[in-house]
């Protein structure tokens, strides 16, 4: 059994690049949870806040159940649920887990593999993060499923980080001159670039292409903010910031509420902007709720 690829397949409703990483985020959490307690069990009313925490924050925009991946994992031969009746989920119902007291596990197999080979588990994590997450939220995330993969890297890359194109980061920085398209920060020691990324728009995981017009050139607070959906672009190459940000310090106030409404800092003229389908990708996708008035200047 290669748990390896059938983690990476996990069937997930999707179109036209709709994210739906109810599963991934589930599995990460239950590998988070094997790593501290390798007989542990998820009873689904002592978890489902932790779940629906994790959906809130880097699930989709849209509001969803931690019930949906509790329940559906279970076909893709990773996950298994008991209840109090026995084993079989009782469904994907709210009430019909909490009344049970289903619970829930990683599938005897994996468990069994995870033991016997310890490495797996991080490959396994690692791959279920290049294929559904940016980068730049990897370590965050690893922390708010209690993951510690630094302790028994393998050193090896995963498919998907291989075939990333290294020229992307030059050419987007490039392209915006060396400063961050949000806020037109600028940093440098001697002659070295600190502090500022290239961000995609739209994800790789979900086909975004490492092209200039799928790239911003970010400082790494903006680029956070970009992919957690505080920040956005909209239609005419200005700055959206989500309303469900909440900051009362001058800095909230200067480096990210200030931003609303202002417009993007490059590229230099002959550069392709960020293209449409992929600004819209990212709006749909990633940015949350509303975006908050311009800010006067």
């Amino acid at each position: 059994m290669d748990w390896l690829e059938r983690t990476a397949r996990l069937r997930q409703w999707t179109r036209s690049g709709t994210r739906a990483p109810h599963k991934p985020l589930l599995l990460l959490y239950a590998l988070g949870r094997f790593q501290e307690d390798a007989t542990s069990e998820l009873r689904f009313s002592a978890v489902e806040q932790d779940l629906q925490q994790l959906l809130t924050e880097y699930g989709p925009p849209n509001r969803t159940t931690p019930a949906y991946p509790f329940h559906h994992l279970v076909n893709d031969g990773v996950w298994e649920v008991r209840t109090d009746r026995g084993p079989a989920s009782p469904g994907s119902g709210l009430r019909d887990l909490r009344d049970s007291g289903a619970t829930g596990q990683l599938a005897p197999g994996l468990r069994e593999a995870l033991r016997g080979e310890p490495e797996l588990l991080h490959r396994i994590a690692r791959s279920l993060l290049d294929l559904h997450f940016p980068p730049s939220l990897h370590s965050e995330l690893c922390e708010a499923v209690g993951l510690d993969l630094e302790t028994a890297e393998t050193g090896q890359l995963s498919t998907a980080r291989r075939q990333r194109d290294r020229r992307m980061r030059e050419l987007v920085l490039t392209a915006y001159e060396y400063r961050c398209a949000f806020c037109g920060y600028d940093g440098r020691i001697g002659t070295v670039p600190v502090g500022l990324e290239a961000a995609h728009v739209r994800w790789w995981a979900f086909d975004g292409p490492d092209d200039v017009d799928n790239g911003l050139c970010l400082c790494s607070l903006h680029h956070k903010l970009f992919d957690k959906g505080v920040l956005g672009v909209d239609n005419d190459y200005r700055i959206l910031v989500s309303q469900r940000f909440v900051g009362h310090s001058p800095a909230s106030r200067d480096h990210v509420i200030a931003l609303s409404g202002r417009p993007l800092v490059g590229p230099q003229p002959g550069t392709r902007p960020v293209a449409a389908d992929h600004r819209a990708w990212h709006t749909s996708q990633v940015f949350h709720g509303s975006p908050r008035p311009a800010v006067p200047i």
